[in-house]
């Protein structure tokens, strides 16, 4: 990971404290009128680079420059709320090839969420030409352990786990891996949008993310040594065409 730095232009600066309220990390002060860093030390949020009026405050290291907002961006809650209520996990999927720009937008809509402490600790691994292999790999390793999850777990009683059980034929699987379940599980749900915003079916395989952890040769080949699988997200194109709504109980909620 490259070094970064924050810096603030002395002759930009007018003083307003702007950065130094907005700071999470109570890492700048204004004294005499300008704007200085404590330490460089920080979480590297980018609050100060983002709310200077004066562009006087810059991050280093990074490839890409911060982006000039003349208006943020505002979804309506109305469709964005029938989008949540209408979607459903998909289990049957095209024959049809996602295209690149599109696992690119979603692995975007991943980077771009924020984690705790700034950490930035959520990667991504895109299975696509390789699938079935991984499939494979899983199923082997599932079909040895079944006798023992059914003794544990009611929910795999009646579970046959066939060649596509994990991936059910879709062209795609992204293995969201992260040491912080949390930040891994809010990138995953950025990413869902954006994929069922390109039209895409989505499935949330917790069972090829455990097993990825459990067998040996996975942790291997998928290089998660040092971290964990924490959710697989199963991309395609819908081969299904849902009618109606799943009904849902009541939210459980407290006004205090």
């Amino acid at each position: 990971m490259r070094e970064h730095k924050v810096e603030i232009n002395r002759d930009k600066c007018i003083g307003c404290g702007m950065c130094q309220r907005d700071c999470p990390a109570y890492n700048i002060v204004v004294e005499n009128k300008k704007a200085a860093v404590k330490t460089q030390s920080c979480i590297m949020c980018g609050h100060c680079v983002a709310v200077c009026p004066k562009a006087a405050v810059s991050m280093t290291g990074f490839d890409e420059p911060p982006i000039e907002i003349d208006k943020p961006t505002v979804l309506e809650p109305p469709q964005l709320l029938e989008a949540i209520r209408t979607r459903r996990t998909i289990r049957q999927y095209k024959d049809k090839p996602i295209e690149p720009d599109v696992i690119e937008q979603i692995i975007e809509a991943g980077r771009l969420t924020p984690s705790g402490g700034n950490a930035q600790d959520v990667s991504y691994i895109v299975l696509r030409d390789e699938i079935e292999r991984y499939e494979k790999i899983a199923v082997r390793f599932a079909k040895r352990l079944l006798p023992m999850i059914k003794l544990v777990s009611p929910t795999a009683k009646n579970a046959v786990i066939d060649e596509h059980f994990f991936f059910k034929k879709a062209p795609v699987a992204i293995v969201v891996v992260s040491n912080d379940k949390i930040n891994a599980a809010l990138a995953a749900s950025n990413m869902e949008l954006m994929a069922e915003a390109h039209g895409l079916g989505v499935l949330y395989s917790g069972f090829f993310a455990r097993f990825a952890n459990s067998s040996p040769t996975l942790r291997r080949l998928l290089n998660l040594n040092h971290t964990k699988a924490v959710t697989t997200l199963v991309l395609g194109y819908p081969n299904v065409k849902y009618r109606r709504t799943a009904q849902k109980d009541p939210a459980n909620v407290r006004y205090l």
